[in-house]
Parts: structure tokens; C-alpha cells; sequence
């Protein structure tokens, strides 16, 4: 039987914690992924819209750190995931590019968003890994529509332009299923569900063991301790020793998943740039909509924020009504998903951002993903896992410096 290498702590089992769990559990390491819910990859890892980034939607950052920050995940992501759960995505990939509807209130208006999109494009193309996207993009482009096809999306006048980008969608609830599923079949992994974690301390010296402590139980100690926690990693990074770098925002978002009777036929939409909404049909029938004021129930700057109250049926059914109304109004088509639907959850999570500000803030540093990455302690590592997408090539990265310590 194979030696175990060490014993490994994973705090937050969201697509980070998991996706580190199965890399270094296949390397030979007795891990322990601890999470406060039930079961693993719950929360805002399962229910979101699973854009896979390629830097298109940050185009209210002209420095283009955001972009050549997030490529790399991007362009990973198919392959990596399908090497962990031993699935092809093809069948859970939104079929078709992207389309930018750019709002009259955009941050950013239609020309000079072009013209970052076409840096965007040349970044792509410059890129090793383009052709391993979920589609081969490295001749791609972005392009702006014509008034016949705009009009054929929308026919409202708070629309002033639109563009197609090779960027697509993954359906994160399929692919939360399969981590599951891999994660409980794995000879290394113990899962430590509804553990609530209180405090990461050294035993002796930083670069050692160190301690977990978990509400309710005694703690444990392990040769390398990861948080990959999205909600609360801030304040066990202080118990450890790591002090937050100040600008961060966390948010707290609602928005609407389904699935229809039978297929229909309606593309994938972002309502550029700010505080609005988007469409994603995965595969015909399963679809994820939002409209961002309709869905934010709660934010905050301080080092940690509270889950927002229970909503009573009422409540929930007006911001269904919310969100349909306004994503509708601009892009009508969408109602057929509305009509159509034989399931529909609001469901959501939390957001964490190395930024803050308003949406409708061209100068807010929320415009800016490009702080997000590995902090370490000695054995103690703290992950900021920026996107979704960028989860399992922060994963991939941070398994070949966890074997280096070693």
C-alpha cells in the first residue's frame, strides 16, 4: 500500500476546496475538506451563472490586468475539470458566443468597449492555451453587431449596442454533481461536513503543524492547512496570523435557475456594464437568469458578513417577478423561458471581491479582478479564488507548491 505523504486541511469545500482536495488527494495526501454545510459544493460554487472568463466582462478595466490575470483559468478550465471528475463538459457548455448588450447607463460606452474587446481578442490570440478553451478561440474574435441582428435580441431603446464574444458558460450544477460524486469515491478524502470552522494556529513554529479548530469538537493538527473558504476565510486568516489586505467587499446574491418543459431557443446575454443582468442557456432547457439590484440582498466591507433572513414565499416571488420583468423589458425573447419553465429555484451566495464600490462606479476598484491569488504562513496557505473559473488552475498551482514544501 502506498504511504501517505502528509495530512492535509482544506477549509471550504466550494469548487476551490474541492477541486485541491481531489489534486492533492491523487498525489498521495491524507486530506481532511471541511465545510459548514451538509454537503460539498452547495453554495455559491453550484448556483452560479458559470461564466468562464476570458476578460471580456472587465472591460471597465483599460489596463487589461483583470484580463491577462484571468486567462489562464479561463483557458485551463475544460481540460483541468474534466481531468478531475472524468467527464467531457462539451454537453454542458452553452452552445453559442456570447452576446454584450451594452445598456444606455453602461460604464463604459459601446466604442470604447470595442476597441478593449479587440485587446482582449489580441491577448487571446497570443496565448499558448488558446485553442484548449471550451471552444478553440485562438482566431476568434469579438465583434460588433449589425442593427439587424441587435434588433433581432432587442428591441429597446435603452440598448445602444451589442457585441459577440468567444466566451462561454458552464452548467455549475451539473458539474457541483460530479465533484460530489469523485470527492466521495476518493480513498484519501474525509469529508468534515457541517463543521464550522473557528481558528488555523501553529503548533510550534509557523513552519510546522498546525491546528484546526472546529466549533464543537477538539482540534486537529496537520502538516498543511489551505483556505479555500469564500465566505468567513478573511477572519480565519486573522486567527492564523495573515492580516486581510484592506479593499475588500463582500455581497450577498440571489438569482434564478431553471429548466424547461422542452427546448427553446434563446441565446446567451450580458447587459453591459454595471448593475444589470444576464441570460445563460446551457444546453436548450436548463437556463440561469439575473438582474443584479433585483438580487442583492445584502453587502458589506467589514471583515465578514451575515447571511440575510429567511424570505417568506412572498418574498421570493417578488423578486422572481423583479428579475423577469426587467431582464424581459430588455430582452423579450426571454419570457419563452418564463413560460416554459417546469422548475424554478432562486437560489444563490456569496460574493468576495479584493475591491469595492458600486457597479454604476466607473472608478470603483470593483471593476478589477487582478489581486485574487495564494497568500502563505509558513504551512498555512490562504486561497482568494477570483472567479469560478479560475478555481481549478488556482488548484493545479497550488498543489505544486504544497509538494514543494513538502
Amino acid at each position: 500500500m502506498r504511504a501517505v505523504r502528509g495530512r492535509i486541511a482544506i477549509l471550504g469545500a466550494g469548487i476551490m476546496g474541492a477541486s485541491l482536495a481531489i489534486t492533492m488527494s491523487r498525489r498521495g495526501y491524507a486530506v481532511s475538506l471541511f465545510d459548514k454545510e451538509n454537503e460539498p459544493v452547495a453554495c455559491a460554487s453550484r448556483w452560479n451563472e458559470g461564466k468562464i472568463h476570458l476578460g471580456y466582462l472587465y472591460g471597465a478595466d483599460p489596463s487589461l490586468l483583470t484580463a491577462k490575470h484571468l486567462v489562464s483559468g479561463g483557458l485551463q478550465f475544460g481540460t483541468l475539470v474534466s481531468e478531475l471528475i472524468g467527464n467531457n463538459l462539451v454537453e454542458h457548455t452553452t452552445f453559442a458566443d456570447d452576446i454584450y448588450l451594452v445598456h444606455r447607463d453602461s460604464i463604459i460606452g459601446a466604442e470604447a468597449l470595442g476597441r478593449t474587446f479587440e485587446r482582449v481578442d489580441a491577448l487571446l490570440h497570443d496565448h499558448a492555451d488558446a485553442s484548449n478553451y471550451l471552444v478553440d478561440v485562438s482566431a476568434a474574435r469579438s465583434r460588433r453587431l449589425s442593427k439587424q441582428e441587435l434588433a433581432d435580441v432587442t428591441d429597446s431603446e435603452q440598448i445602444v449596442g451589442g457585441f459577440k464574444v468567444p466566451e462561454r458558460s458552464v452548467n455549475t450544477r451539473w458539474i457541483a454533481d460530479r465533484l460530489c460524486e469523485v470527492l466521495k469515491g476518493e480513498p484519501n478524502i474525509t469529508l468534515r461536513m457541517a463543521s464550522k470552522i473557528l481558528s488555523a494556529r501553529p503548533v510550534d513554529e509557523i513552519d510546522g503543524r498546525w491546528r484546526v479548530a472546529v466549533e464543537g469538537e477538539e482540534s486537529d493538527a496537520f502538516d498543511v492547512v489551505v483556505n479555500c473558504l469564500w465566505e468567513g476565510r478573511l477572519a480565519v486568516d486573522r486567527t492564523a496570523g495573515l492580516e486581510p489586505t484592506p479593499g475588500w467587499s463582500h455581497r450577498y446574491r440571489l438569482c434564478l435557475f431553471g429548466r424547461t418543459r422542452r427546448p427553446v431557443d434563446v441565446g446567451c446575454a450580458v447587459v453591459a456594464l454595471g448593475p444589470f443582468g444576464d441570460i445563460k442557456n446551457y444546453d436548450g432547457r436548463n437556463f440561469y437568469i439575473s438582474w443584479y439590484p433585483a438580487g442583492l440582498l445584502a453587502e458589506s466591507s467589514e471583515l465578514s458578513i451575515a447571511t440575510p433572513a429567511a424570505m417568506d414565499a412572498s418574498g421570493r416571488q417578488q423578486i422572481i417577478d423583479d428579475v423577469r420583468a426587467r431582464i424581459t423589458q430588455l430582452v423579450p425573447n426571454v419570457s419563452r423561458m418564463f413560460d416554459e419553465a417546469e422548475e424554478l429555484q432562486l437560489r444563490g451566495g456569496f460574493v468576495f471581491a479584493q475591491g469595492r464600490g458600486s457597479l454604476s462606479d466607473p472608478k470603483a476598484t470593483i471593476h478589477r479582478r487582478d489581486q485574487f491569488g495564494i497568500n502563505r504562513r509558513g504551512s498555512y496557505l490562504s486561497i482568494d479564488t477570483g472567479k469560478y473559473s479560475t478555481a481549478p488552475w488556482l488548484a493545479e498551482k497550488l498543489t505544486r507548491q504544497i509538494c514543494r514544501i513538502e
